[in-house]
């Protein structure tokens, strides 16, 4: 231990030097967004969100709300909503053609293996009593990104 301390403290040091910054988006995702456009795959779920049929209209709901606020108040940003079914949707955050997945996704999602979920940042009881605990999709490995989305959520003082 006496050996390992001070040579992780000279490795952070060097790496401070060099311009690495903790947490890091290898991809970018959060300095594109902001600013700029954040593109959120949003999957039919209500009352979390749900997609007027006909018309060409944005989604709506509980989820959708927040992403809008986070998008406004500390990204600066315009969302794109990009509608599809869960698996088509983490696909797309896989290949980097969305930055967001929103939908109801619960901390038991299959799809855990293939996306950075944010801690829970709601709790719910379905019909049955069964606590689902709520969560929304980042790509794995944006970490800064996620992080400032779970910042945001956290400062929203959702039941937890």
């Amino acid at each position: 231990m006496r050996r390992t301390l001070p040579a992780a403290v000279a490795l952070l040091v060097a790496l401070s030097g060099c311009g690495l910054t903790i947490p890091t988006d290898p991809d970018g995702t959060l300095d594109r967004v902001r600013g700029g456009t954040l593109r959120v795959g949003v999957s039919v779920n209500p009352p979390w969100t749900d997609l007027p049929e006909g018309t060409d209209a944005d989604p709506t709901g509980t989820e959708v709300e927040l992403v809008e606020q986070f998008a406004a108040d500390r990204l600066g940003a315009q969302v794109q909503w990009e509608p599809g079914g869960e698996e088509e949707l983490v696909t797309a955050l896989e290949h980097g053609e969305i930055d967001l997945l929103i939908g109801g996704l619960t901390a038991r999602t299959p799809w855990a293996d293939r996306i950075a979920a944010t801690y829970r940042y709601t709790i719910t009881e379905d019909a049955h009593g069964t606590q689902e605990q709520h969560v929304m999709a980042v790509p794995m490995g944006e970490n800064a990104f996620l992080v400032e989305l779970e910042d945001f959520l956290l400062d929203q003082g959702l039941p937890r």
